[in-house]
């Protein structure tokens, strides 16, 4: 008897150790260590209005100059209304410029990898834009808004049989995005190779201000101003073709026939 009290007397004694081994454990778990604090990100350029940077090459090819621009930080081609700078000058480039992936030169016979479309280029020093003084693209440039073109008499154009007027396109685009579309519309402007398409601007008398002239990219031979066409092509909505060159609507690879 003595025995086996002695022995739950030792099970007992030695238990409540085993216990707090068990808390002692588990606490180690817990990280009691204060988190190491997060290095601060290396601080950017500043933000500025424009960026500088040294002519190395100019090529002129109206209505625009190609300047190659050396930034310091890397060394890129800038495409802007007609300028005169040299090499070595320092030029300010705005802030805002967007990136045109394999942009064609007929004029230069060349095809650039990217090419920045700015709207000015401004010699730095002189205080006033080395290229346009109202901030314009040559004239000619595809980003034309509707509703700009001198009026024209637009009188007896139908709806095109099964297709669409210019308004009920703007009205449908969101279910016509993608689709093919066919309307009928009279030729208000056009423009021959920018960015190695040719631009229509076609009206029918439908729509408003913001509805009545839509914008149609081809590879066809352009027809004349005022000629009555069909137009066969796709819906696509808000086209960016950068600086600030956007489109809600545009009727893109279209096909037309004359009347």
């Amino acid at each position: 008897m003595n025995a086996r009290i002695s022995s739950v007397i030792l099970v007992l004694a030695v238990f409540p150790g085993f216990i707090g081994c068990g808390k002692e454990k588990t606490a180690t778990r817990v990280s009691t260590k204060a988190p190491v604090p997060k290095a601060p990100d290396a601080a950017g350029p500043a933000s500025t209005d424009a960026r500088t940077g040294t002519v190395l090459e100019s090529l002129s090819a109206p209505p625009y100059t190609y300047v190659h621009v050396d930034t310091g930080e890397s060394k890129i081609w800038v495409a802007a209304p007609a300028l005169e700078v040299k090499v070595g000058d320092r030029v300010a480039l705005p802030a805002q410029m967007s990136p045109m992936k394999n942009w064609p030169s007929k004029a230069l016979d060349r095809t650039f990898d990217v090419v920045y479309l700015a709207q000015e280029v401004a010699k730095v020093g002189e205080g006033k834009s080395a290229s346009s003084a109202t901030k314009k693209m040559p004239e000619g440039h595809p980003a034309i808004e509707p509703g700009r073109s001198a009026p024209i008499d637009l009188s007896g154009i139908t709806k095109a049989e099964g297709g669409k007027t210019v308004a009920e396109i703007f009205a449908g685009q969101e279910a016509l995005s993608g689709k093919q579309v066919v309307f009928r519309g009279k030729v208000v402007k056009s423009n021959a190779q920018i960015m190695g398409k040719n631009w229509l601007h076609i009206r029918d008398g439908t729509g408003d201000e913001k509805t009545n002239d839509l914008t149609v990219t081809t590879d066809e031979a352009l027809p004349q101003l005022g000629d009555i066409v069909v137009v066969t092509g796709q819906v696509t909505l808000n086209k960016d073709f950068g600086a600030g060159y956007k489109y809600a609507v545009i009727i893109e690879d279209a096909t037309f026939k004359k009347e």
